[in-house]
């Protein structure tokens, strides 16, 4: 990423629609897809969360998920620090960068993500 530019000219919704990615229900699963392939996805999460964005998908996170995260830390002032020590508070990180796991701890996790929804009858 160029110095001389701020990390949302490079975000991989840059020219998608509003309509796509600030969406409620089973829409936001689209909406994250577009983060998964997004290069400055950590970026986008940690800014939402340092200024508490309320609605949409950011950082390939829902608003709930962001909530969650607030409330489980209510007093982190700068995000940054928080998820570059603790990178496993975010459920996608390690799908690129400097935090990706082993290739099939990524489809594991989806699978046993998936298992969960099964089992909540989502």
């Amino acid at each position: 990423m160029k110095d001389d530019q701020h990390w949302t000219a490079h975000g991989a919704c840059t020219n998608a629609s509003p309509d796509d990615l600030f969406v409620e229900g089973a829409a936001q699963r689209v909406a994250r897809g577009v983060c998964s392939r997004c290069t400055v996805r950590m970026e986008c999460l940690i800014d939402a969360l340092d200024n508490h964005v309320g609605f949409g998908v950011w950082g390939g996170m829902t608003e709930r998920e962001r909530r969650a995260l607030l409330r489980r830390f209510p007093d982190v002032v700068s995000w940054r620090e928080v998820l570059e020590a603790q990178p496993e508070l975010v459920p996608w990180a390690g799908t690129y960068g400097p935090y990706a796991p082993a290739r099939g701890a990524v489809a594991a996790d989806e699978a046993a993500a998936g298992e969960r929804e099964h089992a909540h009858g989502r």
